[in-house]
């Protein structure tokens, strides 16, 4: 029995010990299914973060060609340093010596090793001596990988246009960073491997793929040529700023785009934001004379004048709702072309009249203005252009002269190719197209943009005929080329300086906008120098700039001659170097002068310009005073210069009596022609200025608007709704005149 017992004691035990191990052996079995099994991708990331590190080749970026199949923008294969910090004793110390060589700052490339610690780049696409310089130390744990690093074989050449890119090969300006999905590719893949006894083993896991490469409009010799002329320039002139655009006026293309200052891509480190700025497309200026172009264009469109119809100009003054706005110099009858010629402002005032607000708004935005060209360079601007209804009672007259208007070079350069190509507006481009990597230079056939008909042939070559009088007997001299003909239109604007909160009386922006040969125009070029120091004239600083750039250009393209060369060199010298007094043709004062102020500097200009005495009585009957306004507008009325002329037939031409005194015609609504002798003319002006609105009850916003519709300087103090103003509402004040509202909740 006891026996018995004994031997079942035994069994339960083994029993039990059998269970208990086979539970164990269970629970083990089905740990190491969970682990091995689900766990599986968890620790084999785990053990990669440990072991492996990865890091992106950058991939062969596309190569950018001009349009002759000259590459640039390439990449180079250069060496790149990276330590391995876990082989390295010394890694503060290492860091340090290679920091020196690449000027950068130890601390934190030792915090990025310490952090990364089994790889870490030290020497980034370096230049070949940086590296040279490292290897020469012969530290431990320094490795050497093949990268593609961006490189610019013509220096500075276009580098506004090209752009640059950072260290990871991205876009960051110009046509790098507008394409730079394109021209990138696709990134490889580098694995970096260490074993238990932490010795590193490198693999390419995936190689890179290059990017596309892109195709230009622009000539590599046409924009040396342009860079080269506007750096002499700007050493003569000594201006802040300066922009050529050349264009192919039959398919837009841009030849040439140069800026300066400029940029060297391949030094990074030495670039300054002022520098990469593209004046070409993103800055806005007042073109000043050039829009005249727009103005007497649309009017002979519209078939409200004609290029021989004599117009008074009264002297070179007029007066526009109480401001007397000058020419630079007194000018008595002119013709339509001799208006573009001399550049008188007081001509595009009154032709601006014919065509009235929304005409000629019209012809602003046909013309391409306030709105992008579709170039495609990044930073675009669409300029500045008020709505008719934003107009004030004299913004017709300021955006007749180019004033109250805002555009960039490359509008500048859209109008004027716009008249060479025969009134047809095609958009300009820069970029011809996108092809694939390839080793072999690249070039494109261009597909020019549908144009748009702007104005018709025949006022094209009108204005053609007109802007080549510009060149030969007016304010563009200096643009008279050998053995070709030309034409373009200079203009001359002041710049308005924050710090004073006026238009300044020493910085202008001179610029000359031109094409040749005429009959069959090859191109058309823009110049633009801002702060000339000196002789600052569009025709004294501009048009020398397109003489010398347009004459090497059409001798490159081999463009034959279209007119004889003279007989002597001298002759030519001389038609061109035309004393800078007979090229000036900005307005002595702005529209925001009082009609006293205007008055005494018309007086002086008349007595500065007249080599005798001038006669009391001839300076009297110019000078227009404030009584008798009522009674000139009153005779006035029988002549209104806006309204149009007869549908029938071209304006009638004046007559011009023997004492030189010259008459200017108008037609009336009915039809019924008037005649009116020389003088000024007063037109809408009201006694003292203009009516002071009142501003009270108004928000800010309501305030400025209706400040600027009337034509006034709103000061605004305070916040909330208009309480109090000086001057108070219904005071007469001169256009442009500063009113101070103070502001209250």
């Amino acid at each position: 029995m006891a026996a018995s017992s004994k031997s079942a004691s035994s069994r339960f035990r083994l029993y039990a010990l059998t269970g208990f191990l086979g539970f164990w052996l269970v629970a083990i079995c089905i740990r190491l299914v969970y682990l091995q099994v689900f766990c599986y991708g968890d620790f084999e990331r785990r053990a990669q973060r440990q072991q492996q590190r990865s890091f992106e080749l950058s991939p062969r970026r596309g190569v950018i060609y001009d349009r002759a199949g000259h590459e640039l923008a390439m990449s180079i294969q250069v060496d790149s340093a990276f330590i391995v910090p876990t082989e390295t004793p010394d890694l503060a110390n290492v860091v340090s010596l290679i920091s020196r060589i690449t000027k950068s700052d130890p601390r934190v490339v030792l915090a990025d090793c310490r952090a990364r610690k089994t790889f870490c780049w030290v020497a980034r696409k370096a230049d070949a001596e940086t590296i040279d310089r490292i290897k020469a130390l012969n530290l431990q744990g320094i490795h050497y990988q093949k990268e593609a690093k961006r490189f610019y074989p013509k220096r500075e050449l276009a580098a506004q246009v090209l752009g640059y890119v950072g260290t990871d090969d991205e876009g960051l300006s110009g046509l790098e960073r507008q394409y730079n999905e394109r021209l990138q590719g696709k990134p490889g893949k580098l694995m970096i491997s260490v074993d238990a006894r932490k010795r590193w083993f490198a693999s390419v896991e995936k190689e890179p793929e290059a990017g596309d490469n892109l195709v230009l409009t622009i000539d590599q010799n046409i924009q040396y040529i342009a860079e080269r002329e506007l750096d002499r320039a700007m050493d003569e002139t000594k201006a802040i700023a300066g922009t050529v655009v050349v264009e192919n006026p039959h398919t837009g293309e841009i030849l040439a785009l140069a800026n300066s200052p400029t940029f060297n891509p391949n030094n990074r480190r030495e670039i300054h934001p002022e520098t990469l700025k593209n004046h070409a497309v993103s800055d806005v200026y007042e073109p000043g004379s050039t829009f005249k172009v727009v103005t007497v264009s649309a009017g002979l469109e519209e078939k409200l004048t004609r290029p021989d119809e004599m117009f008074d100009c009264q002297m070179g003054s007029i007066v526009i709702n109480g401001t007397r706005i000058h020419d630079s110099k007194p000018h008595g009858v002119l013709s339509v072309s001799d208006i573009i010629a001399e550049s008188s402002d007081v001509g595009a005032i009154k032709i601006a009249m014919r065509l009235g607000n929304d005409r000629f708004y019209k012809y602003i935005r046909a013309f391409g203005f306030g709105q992008p060209t579709g170039i495609e360079l990044p930073g675009e601007t669409r300029g500045m252009t008020k709505p008719v209804e934003r107009w004030s009672k004299i913004s017709f007259a300021s955006i007749s002269m180019g004033q109250e208007v805002g555009i960039s070079a490359v509008q500048l350069s859209s109008l004027i190719s716009t008249i060479a190509n025969d009134g047809v507006r095609v958009p300009p481009r820069i970029v011809a197209g996108t092809v694939e990597h390839q080793n072999a230079p690249q070039t494109i056939a261009f597909q020019p943009v549908e144009g748009t008909r702007v104005i018709s042939p025949l006022t094209a070559a009108q204005m053609k005929q007109m802007l080549q009088g510009v060149v030969l007997h007016g304010t563009a001299r200096k643009a008279i080329l050998e053995g070709y003909t030309s034409a373009g239109k200079t203009g001359t604007s002041q710049k308005f300086d924050p710090a004073i909160g006026k238009y300044s009386h020493t910085k202008y922006v001179g610029s000359f906008a031109g094409f040749a040969p005429i009959n069959n125009p090859q191109l058309a070029v823009v110049v633009i120098l801002d702060s000339a120091v000196g002789l600052h004239q569009g025709g004294q600083v501009a048009a020398p700039v397109f003489q010398r750039i347009v004459q090497q250009v059409l001798e490159y393209q081999h463009v034959p001659h279209d007119i004889e060369l003279p007989p002597s060199r001298q002759v030519l010298l001389a038609r061109r170097n035309a004393p800078d007094a007979n090229v000036d043709e900005s307005s002595p004062d702005h529209l925001g002068a009082s009609l006293d102020i205007a008055d005494a500097d018309q007086t002086n200009t008349l007595a500065q310009s007249t080599p005798s005495k001038p006669n009391p009585a001839t300076i009297a009957s110019l000078v227009v005073p404030a009584a008798q306004v009522q009674r000139e507008t009153s005779s006035a009325q029988s002549v209104n210069p806006m309204s149009s002329p007869s549908t029938t037939g071209a304006p009638p031409k004046p007559s011009v009596g023997l004492s030189g005194n010259a008459t200017s015609t108008s037609t009336a609504p009915s039809g019924e022609t008037k005649q009116f002798t020389a003088g000024t003319v007063v037109l809408d002006v009201e006694e003292g200025g203009i009516e002071v609105p009142s501003f009270i009850g108004k928000n800010l916003r309501s305030a400025l608007e209706v400040a600027q519709d009337a034509g006034l300087d709103l000061a605004a103090v305070g916040s909330g709704v208009a309480r109090e103003q000086s001057p108070a509402p219904g005071s007469h004040v001169a256009a442009g005149a500063r009113v101070v509202v103070r502001f209250g909740r």
